[in-house]
């Protein structure tokens, strides 16, 4: 059997633009994976997705038009059952054999052999393989069922349900069209191009041919990553011959990248006196609204000119360019006319209106909530050695940007629009920082809070997110996570971890609860949250490419100094190098299963109760390295602590081999537990390390 290249494109109405790179990987790898499954290409044959705004496509190399036929065998039953005392076929294997369409005659052939502790017959039929004209059209509907689409549309007068309406459906294998109906359209070899460049209807003469018809006879470029990089070499060379830069610009790269299918960059300009608007305004206004990108000036500040990516290529661009600019116009006017209203009006003016907004029905107001974080900012300020009532007044002025024109208009914007604002009624500095640095980390590699009043804030407004849903049984389940408490867990670790700084998790969480009106929270806060934090923890900690039995042994400890965590781990990876690692590791295993037999506190061992040389040259060792160990935990050198404990392998090698722990003697069994306590006290100080024990 010859095998060719196949083509499937399904052509639409236009695509949703974030979404189109999912949805056309989505259904090439259904399509890949139906083919795979019926053995009409190997397992690691090679394939393209294709993506464009109004169009899914794939091409699959060296596929069958038949799959290669196999043998399937089929336990029928147990022998006992199956053929009598005589050897014969029973009534009950005829009746079955008849079901299934099976000769009697075929019972000589089959197999006996032993099914768990029962003989059993087996049946072995060759099958024919599947053919591509008959299983095409199921492979790709049932790709199309699998795509990640939340909602579905029906159109015209068929029942077919899709994102978007769907109107031409090419399937070729080869040159050959391989029929079939899909979404109630036949396949063909016919599709369209650009809506105005190309050149109507392009008949594809083969599955090899599609991506060069489709670009030299319909203008469009229907490779995804390849259209991507077209539209990002023209940005860098037209903001090149301005001697500007682009800023960050990947996100919006993906969606324009979705948005043509034949792109061009022209450069459009506006009045620099729009430029006194704060330029995160009028960045937040080209890229969101006009999905234009503007540009920068090497030392950051934007310049009134920005890149329009047009799906069109004229010989004179001039009305493309003119129609941008004269649409691009009223919207930062717009963005001035909030800016200059929001400065009149001032900020300190809103913080008592911020008492007649919801914040949550069982939390209070916005004014309830700024008020705890106020009380909480200033105390964590305090632990900090920063200024209490800085935290204060940035506190009390966090919120009160959500009442503007523009971060009404411009979400986004909060905390950015109130720093300007702040300033502008003659803030410090670090308070108008903070304010804008309180929302930080937005999202995974944001930056993070770079001032104490701003760290004291960010995570007062995390904690009392945190602690107020917490409090009223808004725990996030499953995928749901409405209030973003997963973003704020994770936002509070980092910034602990990561600046580092030297705060008790559990002491935060108690001081955001009592921040709270006595009676407003109903749930037990203090235990599940800190549960919460702890496995986020833990998740984080693995994604950073820390090793699992580690992460487990320092969290087996319940840490509440998320800045010791990653020293801990440092540690503990330090000590599993060391030759002495496995047998301590071991033997701590063997502590903690002993002292789980104990009854009460074990107590401290007495030297005089001591028997055997193994166990008091035990109690000497443990007595020698205890001083310089504990030195090291209390300066917290982790790792020299360990290290130094590590010399007590020989002495526990040695009483786990000559002592028997659990003597007959009740003092002596008893004393011996108070050492083993004490042992494993002093090694597991910086994680339990009998989880490192294989």
């Amino acid at each position: 059997m010859t095998s060719a290249t196949l083509l499937v494109e399904l052509l639409t109405e236009e695509l949703p633009p974030k979404a189109l790179p999912k949805l056309g990987q989505a259904f090439s790898n259904g399509i890949v994976a139906g083919l795979r499954a019926r053995g009409l290409v190997a397992a690691d044959g090679e394939f393209r997705w294709f993506a464009t705004p109004r169009r899914l496509a794939v091409t699959v190399a060296h596929v069958l038009p038949a799959a290669a036929a196999k043998d399937v065998t089929e336990k029928i039953m147990p022998v006992s059952v199956a053929l009598g005392a005589d050897g014969q076929p029973t009534a009950a294997l005829t009746k079955k054999l008849e079901a299934k369409g099976i000769p009697l005659s075929a019972v000589a052939g089959f197999e006996r052999r032993m099914d768990g502790k029962a003989e059993a017959l087996f049946y072995t039929s060759t099958v024919a393989g599947a053919l591509l004209a008959e299983v095409l059209g199921g492979i790709v509907q049932d790709a199309l069922k699998a795509l990640p689409i939340p909602k579905v549309m029906r159109w015209g007068d068929g029942d077919a349900t899709f994102v978007r309406p769907a109107h031409k459906l090419t399937m070729l294998h080869g040159a050959d069209v391989v029929p079939g109906s899909v979404l109630d359209i036949q396949s063909g070899r016919t599709t369209k191009g650009h809506r105005f460049m190309s050149r109507g209807d392009i008949d594809i003469v083969s599955a090899d041919a599609y991506e060069p018809t489709l670009l030299a006879e319909g203008k469009v470029i229907p490779d995804f990553a390849e259209r991507r990089a077209n539209i990002e070499k023209q940005l860098v060379t037209e903001a090149g011959l301005l001697n500007a830069s682009l800023g960050q610009y990947a996100d919006l790269l993906d969606e324009v990248t979705a948005l043509v299918e034949h792109p061009t960059v022209y450069v459009g300009e506006f009045e620099a006196e729009f430029l006194s608007v704060p330029q995160e305004c009028l960045i937040l206004t080209m890229r969101a609204n006009q999905k234009y990108f503007p540009l920068f000036a090497a030392d950051g500040k934007l310049l009134n000119s920005f890149l329009i990516v047009s799906n069109t290529q004229l010989e004179d661009p001039s009305n493309i360019i003119a129609g941008n600019q004269r649409v691009v116009r009223p919207r930062l006017s717009d963005a001035r006319f909030f800016f200059e209203q929001d400065i009149k009006a001032g900020l300190t003016t809103r913080v008592v209106k911020l008492d007649g907004v919801v914040y949550h029905n069982k939390l209070g107001s916005l004014g309830d909530r700024v008020q705890r974080m106020s009380i909480v900012a200033r105390k964590i300020a305090g632990l900090l050695g920063a200024d209490e009532n800085l935290a204060n007044r940035a506190a009390l002025l966090s919120k009160a940007d959500l009442l503007t024109d523009m971060v009404g208009e411009f979400p986004e914007l909060q905390g950015t629009m109130g720093r300007y604002y702040a300033l502008a009624e003659g803030a410090l500095p670090v308070v108008a920082e903070a304010i804008e640095q309180h929302y930080r980390p937005r999202f995974a590699g944001d930056a993070l809070p770079d001032s104490n009043i701003g760290r004291s804030l960010a995570l007062a407004d995390k904690l009392d997110a945190l602690v107020g849903f917490f409090g009223i049984g808004q725990v996030p389940t499953g995928d749901r996570d409405p209030f973003g408490l997963r973003r704020a867990a994770l936002g509070t670790l980092r910034i602990l971890m990561e600046t580092p700084l030297p705060l008790d998790i559990a002491t935060l969480i108690h001081e955001s609860a009592t921040s709270f009106a006595p009676g407003k929270l109903t749930a037990d806060v203090s235990g599940p949250l800190y549960e919460f934090l702890l496995e986020r923890l833990r998740n984080q900690l693995r994604d950073a490419g820390h090793a699992q039995d580690a992460v487990d042994a320092v969290l087996a400890l319940k840490p509440t100094r998320m800045d010791l965590v990653v020293p801990k781990l440092e540690a503990v990876v330090a000590f599993q190098q060391l030759p002495e690692a496995a047998a301590l590791a071991a033997a701590n295993k063997r502590i903690v299963n002993i002292l789980k037999k104990a009854e009460g506190e074990v107590g401290e061992p007495d030297l005089a109760l001591l028997v055997e040389d193994a166990e008091k040259a035990l109690f000497h060792a443990i007595v020698d390295v205890a001083p310089l160990a504990r030195s090291h935990f209390q300066n917290e050198a982790y790792t020299d602590a360990l290290k130094v404990l590590a010399g007590l392998r020989e002495a526990v090698d040695r009483f786990f081999d000559e002592v028997m722990v659990m003597a007959e003697e009740p003092l002596v069994r008893q004393n011996r537990l108070a050492l083993l306590g004490q042992l494993a006290g002093l090694m597991n100080q910086v994680a339990d390390i009998s989880r490192l024990s294989a």
